[in-house]
């Protein structure tokens, strides 16, 4: 019998197929589909900080002002009649998922500062979620702002979250700091018990005709795991938190990639939104049909297998053997 049982966050799962935060989860009835198709848990969607500070005049003047001298930033924040939902009603929504599905539910939070992720991290904790992942969307775009004060944003958000509550928490990290391993080491050392690797920031188009800039959103492919995997397998190890993998997750050879790496879970969103939640069905089937084909017993046997710690070159993780890569491809 294969094990396909993993832990993540302190958490029991019956696998490491873990759907991540999307529109899908706004429904309740997707949360059992996914359940039933083989979900070992779910990232719910995001609490927005301005879902949390929307009632507040000033902030709403702010945004307002802001639209006209700086609308190529400010006009992604969504206005309030996006939000599907508000920050009680977020709460409710965790309560009832609780309710309705027996795997772990975790709680997503996304903004850039501690004003009332503090208090709504409480309530989310109170509300019955298992964990709570930070999605930390932030683009430095402040020409004084310096990389030692952006990474210390990170750092004292996370300390003050993690002061505040008792649930595991998971960090989602940006692939753009320029020591992404120290910066792993210090959100650890700050208290996160896991992290999720990357955060995709969903780049603007432009509208040729009507002269706007627009969101544009375009779902992921397998391609976007390689940066990933190299991630997860230079960690695995060197840090005692869990590893996540998010963005390009596709397939059972992508999960068992990430497994190898050294991931504890293989988050996926682009797939389902792609093929419909039961895809999930197909990836454990293929997952289980790999396993036996190449006599592994368990998840866990595998997990590091292919990291750094283990492979017998390990600088192919740290450089990408530019020369050898570039000889290999033939016209």
């Amino acid at each position: 019998m294969i094990d396909l049982t993993t832990t993540y966050l302190g958490l029991q799962l019956k696998n490491p197929l873990v759907p991540s935060s999307s529109p899908l989860m706004h429904d309740i009835d997707n949360l059992k589909r996914m359940e039933d198709a083989g979900a070992a848990a779910v990232v719910g969607h995001s609490l927005f900080e301005e879902q949390i500070t929307r009632t507040s005049q000033v902030l709403d003047e702010t945004l307002e002002r802001g639209a006209y001298s700086y609308a190529e930033a400010l006009t992604y924040f969504p206005e309030p009649s996006d939000y599907k939902i508000g920050p009680d009603g977020y709460l409710e929504h965790i309560l009832k998922a609780k309710q309705a599905v027996k795997m772990p539910v975790i709680a997503s939070l996304n903004g850039v500062s501690t004003s009332g992720w503090i208090e709504y991290a409480k309530k989310i904790q109170d509300a019955g979620a298992d964990a709570l992942e930070l999605n930390v969307y932030y683009v430095p775009a402040d020409l004084i702002q310096t990389s030692a004060q952006v990474e210390q944003m990170y750092v004292d958000l996370v300390r003050a979250v993690r002061a505040s509550i008792r649930i595991p928490i998971a960090v989602k990290l940006s692939l753009y700091f320029s020591a992404v391993a120290h910066m792993a080491q210090r959100l650890e050392q700050a208290g996160a018990n896991a992290l999720v690797l990357f955060n995709r920031f969903y780049q603007p188009d432009i509208d040729l005709e009507n002269l706007e800039v627009v969101p544009d959103l375009e779902l992921s492919t397998s391609d976007l795991l390689r940066v990933r995997l190299r991630w997860i397998a230079i960690l695995y190890g060197r840090i005692k938190a869990d590893l996540a993998v998010t963005g390009g997750v596709h397939s059972a050879g992508d999960v068992l990639k990430a497994m190898m790496t050294g991931a504890k879970i293989a988050m996926m969103t682009s797939v389902l939104l792609h093929r419909g939640i039961d895809h999930l069905r197909v990836i454990q089937a293929d997952l289980l049909k790999w396993m036996e084909d190449h006599e592994y017993a368990s998840i866990q046997q595998m997990q590091g297998s292919m990291s750094q710690k283990a492979v017998p070159h390990p600088a192919a993780f740290e450089r990408a053997n530019y020369i050898r890569v570039l000889r290999s491809y033939r016209v």
